[in-house]
């Protein structure tokens, strides 16, 4: 959680302080002194912003079509509403990029939010709007408390909000973000730990559901997968296994970004054929001497909000999205070639070289979806892979959430 620490009255000495690059009365909050730094770097005016646009209806309805979310509009309500003042503070929910999908809150208050662009379809990111409980929450990944003079643009010192991301169980992507935000004077503390615990129910809600749907997905493979010979799984579209057969359990299948029915290359099977079923895939492995060799890896961590690695090879281009640990790891390895032993790879990542426990638990996760990609004694990508790392244009954006000290030493490096 992130609770306010410094008086109110000192932030907007504290930011002019950080704008000029003078020392402050006190330091800011760690995370909000991160997202001073990002947005700075994106050079927005700390008096306006930039202007904020506002998707046409029909965009706005893709996009409200698209996030999986209306179905949660009525928990998300029933779980604010005895705590939130409808007259004094609205509740948004965005999509992944920061795009206001939905907006609730009394009629004055919604006219005070229009008036800073703060409204149905506008893009509230860092970028555009500065520090923000929706920009820096969808940045770190993690719920955020961002209270008056903390925003990094003057026009919205009036204002606190609270903002907590909401995660696909399935997937552990971000879906988008709960918000609350209202007059600064009307700030209390307890609003953030609110809207994560209410983010909390709706994700354990998509979570029940997700379940329910990999039950009736079984009963529609078992009988198909019965009259199969050899190894065969039926997986829902997020790779979650509904019922396999000729071997062992298997928890989740990690599939590409895109799946399309044919033969594909999986990480944990090799060569594998894929055919469509309702709200899945039946994926059938294929007799080989071994899993057709990788030649390409890119790992991608130009987008400070995502994370993804690509691999490349005869058998054709398979993508992920990786968790925040995991892409300190790859960044690691990309940075050295030769190779990093379990210390090494504590001191990079905790800056204690002790924590070798940790590092191999985390690695064998990793190896268990790149499997073919990365070997060990010491950590390394496989030989004769080409390996691309793409990092961001500004290096305060690489991995904002990541306290590494590898990764806080290449933020600083320019």
């Amino acid at each position: 959680m992130n609770p306010r620490p410094i008086d109110a009255a000192l932030l907007p000495a504290i930011r002019e302080a950080a704008l000029a690059g003078s020392g402050p009365p006190l330091r800011p909050r760690p995370l909000i002194g991160r997202s001073w730094q990002r947005v700075r770097g994106h050079g927005l005016d700390p008096e306006s912003g930039r202007p904020v646009t506002v998707l046409p209806a029909d965009e706005l309805e893709h996009c409200r079509h698209v996030s999986g979310l209306a179905d949660l509009l009525p928990l998300l309500r029933e779980g604010l509403s005895p705590a939130c003042d409808a007259e004094r503070q609205l509740t948004v929910v965005t999509d992944p990029k920061g795009q206001v999908l939905w907006r609730e809150g009394g009629p004055a208050l919604r006219r005070s939010a229009d008036r800073l662009g703060f409204e149905v379809g506008a893009c509230w990111t860092e970028e555009t709007v500065g520090t923000n409980g929706i920009g820096t929450a969808l940045v770190e990944d993690r719920p955020v408390q961002v209270h008056s003079a903390e925003h990094f643009v003057r026009s919205h010192h009036s204002w606190t909000c609270a903002a907590a991301p909401l995660h696909d169980p399935r997937s552990g992507r971000t879906l988008g973000v709960l918000n609350v935000s209202g007059p600064a004077p009307a700030f209390n503390p307890a609003t953030l730990a609110l809207v994560t615990a209410v983010g909390k129910v709706a994700e354990a809600e998509l979570r029940a559901r997700h379940w329910e749907s990999v039950d009736r997905l079984r009963a529609v493979a078992a009988p198909m997968l019965a009259r199969i010979r050899g190894r065969a799984l039926a997986v829902d579209r997020d790779g979650w296994t509904a019922a396999v057969t000729g071997m062992g359990p298997v928890g989740r299948v990690v599939l590409p970004k895109a799946v399309q029915p044919g033969p594909v290359w999986l990480p944990s099977f090799g060569p594998c054929f894929v055919e469509p079923l309702p709200d899945g895939w039946l994926v059938r492995l294929e007799a080989a001497d071994g899993p057709a060799a990788p030649s390409r890896v890119v790992l991608d961590l130009r987008d400070p909000r995502s994370r993804t690695v690509t691999v490349s090879g005869e058998a054709g281009d398979w993508s992920q999205d990786l968790s925040p640990r995991h892409a300190e790891l790859l960044y690691v390895l990309a940075l050295h070639p030769a190779g990093r032993t379990a210390a090494e790879l504590a001191a990079d990542l905790f800056g204690d070289a002790s924590r070798t426990v940790t590092v191999r638990a985390e690695m064998s996760r990793v190896r268990r979806t790149l499997a073919g990609v990365l070997v060990h004694r010491p950590y390394r990508f496989a030989d004769g892979l080409e390996v691309s790392l793409l990092t961001p244009a500004h290096p305060a954006d690489l991995l904002p959430m990541s306290s590494a000290p590898v990764v806080l030493a290449a933020r600083t490096s320019t």
